[in-house]
């Protein structure tokens, strides 16, 4: 039997009493096309789970995917392509100019696929690459040309070099054996031992050694396992035990630096925050009652990894922290250091844990989340989702645009509600004309869909009110994903320790990347001047410490 990995099983929703009916008259009359139809489709269904369950790499997963399809929440997937849009009297046009528009506002642009690179990288991919000169083995600049009949004579082409690329495969950490010599005296016995090369040191890990695993480890999601494995297949013993005691000895010289990114965190003018179950496998009570925050429950049971990204004048932070705190409670820890008297805007979930309690803040809800329990229910309610979801879609392709066009905070509120403001008021009368003409339930999946924009309205049109209000926080749930990362493969944390240590790293390292700053070099380099990064933690941000290293790098050194 083929495998029909790629065909996707059309969704029918069939009773099993009418299944028993439809066999049940096979024995006396022919069926017809459409109970033919139905049973086919069911023997189909079964034949292809039967087979997908038959193999030894079935996960519950492939089977969700082999029925159902890939999970995805686009417009054009969940409506289908070649679907017209919705028409209703109360959306306005797509291509209509939005009231007090001028010739000179900026319209939509074309919804578009760009086309698709080769795939591959060339040389500037590769910054820390050494660059190799070769020069030609039997020419140089001024000789006579080679080529028959020609009396011309050749010159370097300084700008428009031949390149090769070679990769080859190295450790992620390397090892080098030092054999130091060593004099005796023959007469007092006193030995005398070479010094190491200028700039080793005596420390059997150094800094970079700490950076990788913890690159590794946190920033990769590798299990100490699996790097343990793969430094033995190269002749590298590296020992589960070994990494978490060079990465937990990291972790002091990395604390100035995360405190400072709190610090600067409670200054952003938007701040987006969330949460994801986390275990830690040997958390006493003890400890769990000094981790709670203040005024939390007592019996509280769970573990979450929270994540923050903070946008600032110096741009976005990233902070994580693992225990029994929520992220409401994690974004109060940040605004306690916040020196501005101004409310920041908070982007988060509806959901009431993710509040900061007393700390004032501009609420802003994610239209995802409620656009998605749309999408739940398209196979009930086909052309009310289909409507919802083409009133929302040009409300991201505005702020899309808007983001291409680098505009500002008020510009970018302007653009919206001249563009946006129509739509989402649309939207807004729609949902009550369906319950007031009574033509939605209440209790159904789509009036429960309703109730949460209407209960969370003014949160989740924020952004045509105030500058600089975001429209979803997947900014934040991208960064969670370190932490689900790790949780796939690691599965836990071993203590609490533990989870500050992968904290500490996660944080320094999303953040960077953030920055687009190379992850490895920042961790490097905050080892290796420790002292100078506790005496001075803001010179030593992910966007400006290159401008500290010049700086030490141009001090004379001390006699």
């Amino acid at each position: 039997m083929s495998r029909r990995k790629n065909q996707r099983t059309p969704r029918m929703s069939v009773p099993i009493a009418r299944l028993d009916a439809i066999v049940e008259r096979t024995r006396t009359e022919p069926l017809p096309a459409h109970d033919h139809a139905t049973l086919k489709a069911a023997v189909d269904t079964l034949a292809r789970l039967t087979e997908e369950l038959e193999t030894t790499t079935t996960t519950l997963e492939r089977v969700r995917r082999l029925i159902f399809g890939p999970r995805t929440e686009r417009t054009d997937t969940v409506l289908g392509k070649d679907q017209p849009a919705p028409t209703d009297a109360a959306a306005p046009p797509a291509d209509a100019a939005a009231p007090g528009a001028t010739d000179g506002d900026a319209t939509l642009p074309p919804h578009k696929k760009t086309r698709r690179g080769h795939g591959r990288n060339g040389a500037d991919q590769y910054p820390r690459a050494p660059r190799i000169s070769v020069i030609h083995a039997s020419l140089k600049q001024g000789d006579p040309c080679p080529e028959p009949d020609c009396t011309g004579r050749v010159s370097v082409q300084r700008q428009d070099p031949a390149v090769l690329v070679r990769v080859t495969g190295v450790a992620p950490l390397q090892a080098q054996v030092y054999t130091l010599q060593r004099l005796r005296c023959g007469l007092c016995g006193t030995v005398f031992t070479a010094a190491p090369p200028a700039g080793i040191g005596t420390a059997k890990y150094d800094e970079t050694a700490a950076a990788m695993i913890g690159l590794l480890k946190y920033g990769c999601g590798l299990p100490f396992q699996r790097i343990q494995c793969l430094e033995q297949a190269l002749a590298i013993p590296l020992p589960t035990t070994t990494q978490w005691d060079v990465v937990a000895a990291a972790a002091p010289c990395l604390a100035p630096a995360v405190e400072e990114l709190a610090q600067q965190a409670a200054q952003g003018t938007v701040l987006y925050n969330d949460d994801t179950t986390m275990r830690i496998l040997k958390f006493t009570a003890e400890a769990r009652a000094e981790a709670l925050p203040p005024g939390a429950d007592a019996e509280r049971t769970g573990v979450f990894t929270c994540a923050v990204v903070a946008e600032t004048i110096n741009g976005p932070i990233a902070l994580f922290k693992t225990g029994p705190c929520h992220a409401g409670e994690h974004l109060a820890e940040i605004l306690a250091q916040r020196h501005d008297p101004a409310p920041p805007i908070q982007m988060s979930d509806a959901l009431a844990r993710n509040t900061p309690g007393a700390h004032p803040t501009q609420a802003a809800s994610c239209i995802p989340h409620g656009r998605r329990k749309f999408v739940e229910v398209h196979d009930a309610f086909p052309d009310e989702v289909a409507f919802v979801l083409e009133t929302l879609r040009p409300v991201f392709h505005t702020d899309q645009q808007a983001q291409q066009q680098g505009l500002g905070p008020h510009a970018r509120l302007r653009l919206h509600q001249q563009e946006s403001a129509p739509r989402m008021k649309a939207l807004h009368d729609w949902m009550l004309k369906q319950f007031e003409t009574h033509a939605v339930e209440p209790n159904s999946g789509l009036g429960q869909a309703i109730r949460y924009l209407q209960n969370h309205w003014e949160k989740l049109t924020l952004f045509l009110r105030v500058p600089g209000a975001p429209l979803s926080n997947n900014i934040c749930e991208r960064a969670l994903k370190k932490s689900i990362l790790h949780q796939k493969n690691s599965l836990f944390y071993r203590t609490l320790n533990g989870a500050k240590v992968g904290d500490l790293f996660m944080s320094l390292i999303h953040t960077a990347e953030l920055h687009q700053v190379a992850p490895f070099d920042y961790l490097v380099a905050l080892q290796r001047h420790a002292a100078a990064v506790a005496l001075d933690p803001p010179a030593w941000m992910p966007w400006n410490y290159t401008t500290a290293l010049a700086r030490l790098a141009a001090e004379p050194a001390p006699d």
